[in-house]
C-alpha cells in the first residue's frame, strides 16, 4: 500500500523562488556597487543566510517538520556561528597582546631588499 504525502501548493514554492531571484539580485548589487568594508561583507552575509533559510525552510521542508527536528537540525550550526564570532572579537585582542609583549609594530612596513 502506498500512502500519500502532504502537498503544498504550488504558489509557495513560485514566491520563494521569486524571493531568492530579488535577494540574489541585491546581492549582485553589493559587488556591482562596490561596498567596500564591514559594510560589504555584513551584506553578503545576510543574503547568504536569508537565501539559505528560505532554501532549508521550503525547499528542504523544514517549515513543516517538528520543531523538536528544526531545533536539533539548526542548533549546531547556530553554535558554530557563535563560537566564529566568539573567535572574530577574540582576534583582535590576541593580536593587540602579542604586540604588546613581543614589542613588534603593526604599523611597520618591511623594507625591501635592495636598500
Amino acid at each position: 500500500m502506498a500512502t500519500e504525502g502532504q502537498q503544498h501548493p504550488i504558489k509557495i514554492y513560485i514566491l520563494i523562488w521569486l524571493l531568492l531571484f530579488v535577494v540574489s539580485f541585491f546581492s549582485y548589487m553589493v559587488d556591482y556597487l562596490e561596498f567596500e568594508g564591514m559594510l560589504r561583507w555584513t551584506l553578503i552575509i545576510i543574503f547568504m543566510f536569508l537565501k539559505a533559510g528560505y532554501i532549508v525552510a521550503v525547499f528542504m521542508h523544514m517549515q513543516w517538520e517538528r520543531f523538536a527536528l528544526i531545533f536539533g537540525i539548526l542548533l549546531p550550526p547556530l553554535a558554530l556561528v557563535v563560537l566564529i564570532l566568539l573567535m572574530a572579537v577574540e582576534a583582535d585582542y590576541a593580536n593587540a597582546t602579542r604586540v604588546q609583549y613581543m614589542g613588534a609594530d603593526p604599523t611597520a612596513v618591511p623594507k625591501s631588499p635592495h636598500h
